[in-house]
């Protein structure tokens, strides 16, 4: 039995095996395990007591053996023949630290580690109810990563667990990493550019969209779970909002719906304004943009793609560039290339303007997706108003509401609570009411 594990493991140098007093073998990965557990629940226990009295111990057949070891558990052969497996975790993973893609000011301090049971801990310690479900599943077929399931039990979201474990089951991947590679594999069906899944790693804001109705993925090794379904107003009114008072957050939604008009189409409507439809602007502003304009060489589009593409290049840089330097350096390279190339008569200064009011509404979202998603779109818009002005520019917002209702999230609508109206979800989210 010993000699069929080992050469099953060989070419593994972190295999490690032991022998005690000629009846038990210890086998176990010296790189995921516990030396001081196993000496202290397994070695001391078999010489002192000649018996196994390890944690988490149950006895396992054969072809068990790789799904144990692969997961830090320490194999106790007695005899040759009966194989027991005990779990010996070496502790691998960092600390809780403070969110870090989701800061806020108010509410709890603790986000979401790699350890999956810690942050089924982190949420079982906010969620005391035994109407918490979980379920356990195994995908990758390199890794076999524990992925789980958790939801509140009640007869209103039935079809959409059975829905999303359906998706799980169907799921056949190689290795699943991080919780992106699920996420990506629910998300395949869709055809929209838009997210239709929230991650987060805030365990207050998971708990909160557990108790909402909605249901959560938990994935090993990855510091976010996925919450379904989400809407188009979630990525705009984040949980977190429920942490202010009415007045101040209502108008915070409102700052945050101008600014998501105002990166979308700010720079179309320039184009549009100065190209085709002058009529649309007082004539002292259109002669004050021109006056700007003499002397540029390009026409106002061609300015437009330029200072957005050299925008973007910016933004890349400073999410791939160490956080100690990458603001810094950013901002230093858009005034510095903004004053270059205004001196040099590339572009004019409202265009320099115009593009920067652009970028700073965008950094209110924080989704990578769904910022990539308004990415998108606002080229669209800018291509729109090139060829047909503001024409050009309600075609384009056509196609996009078209996109977004078309859109479904685990068979829900994407334009909930508005299309269609939800009351109580809207209230909540979009429009916080006061409580009297």
């Amino acid at each position: 039995m010993v000699n069929k594990i080992t050469g099953i493991y060989k070419g593994n140098p972190d295999l490690i095996i032991k022998k005690i007093n000629n009846t038990y073998t210890i086998i176990y990965f010296e790189s995921i395990c516990s030396s001081d557990k196993i000496n202290e629940f397994i070695n001391k226990s078999i010489i002192y007591k000649n018996k196994i009295t390890a944690p988490h111990m149950l006895k396992i057949t054969i072809k068990e053996t790789e799904k144990y070891l692969n997961n830090a558990f320490a194999l106790i052969i007695k005899n040759n023949t009966d194989i027991y497996a005990a779990e010996v975790k070496a502790d691998l993973y960092r600390s809780i630290d403070s969110p870090e893609t989701e800061p806020s000011i108010n509410g709890p301090k603790d986000a979401l580690t790699e350890n999956i049971q810690l942050n089924l801990g982190l949420i079982k310690r906010r969620i005391k109810t035994k109407n918490l479900k979980i379920i356990n599943k195994t995908i990758g077929k390199y890794t076999n990563t524990l992925v789980q399931t958790l939801y509140i039990e009640n007869n209103q979201n039935k079809n959409e667990i059975d829905y999303i474990l359906k998706k799980l089951d169907n799921i056949k991947l190689l290795d699943v990493l991080d919780s992106s590679n699920i996420s990506n594999s629910l998300q395949k069906e869709m055809k929209s550019i838009f997210p239709t899944i929230i991650t987060s790693e805030r365990p207050d804001v998971i708990s909160s969209a557990i108790i909402e109705g909605k249901i959560v993925i938990l994935v090993d090794n990855s510091p976010f779970a996925l919450i379904m379904p989400a809407y188009f107003t979630d990525f705009i009114n984040p949980l977190i909002d429920k942490y202010s008072k009415e007045g101040p957050t209502n108008f915070i939604k409102i700052i945050r719906y101008i600014c998501l008009i105002i990166t979308l189409v700010e720079p179309a409507f320039y184009i549009a304004t100065i190209n085709y439809n002058q009529e649309t602007i007082p004539t002292s502003l259109l002669i004050n943009f021109m006056t700007q304009r003499e002397g540029v060489p390009f026409p106002s589009v061609v300015e437009a793609i330029l200072m957005l593409i050299i925008y973007e290049i910016l933004r890349e840089s400073d999410i791939r560039f160490p956080s100690k330097y990458g603001t810094a350096i950013s901002i230093l390279g858009a005034l510095i290339l903004g004053d270059a190339a205004v001196k040099a008569g590339i572009v004019s200064p409202i265009m320099i303007i115009t593009i920067a009011i652009c970028f700073i509404s965008s950094l209110v979202f924080t989704n990578p997706e769904f910022s990539n998603a308004l990415r998108l779109y606002r080229f669209l818009f800018l291509f729109g108003a090139t060829i047909l002005g503001l024409y050009g520019i309600i075609l384009v917002l056509f196609y996009l509401l078209i996109n977004l209702c078309s859109t479904y999230s685990i068979n829900k609508p994407y334009t909930i609570p508005i299309a269609p109206f939800k009351r109580k979800y809207f209230f909540k989210y979009i429009w916080r009411k006061s409580k009297k």
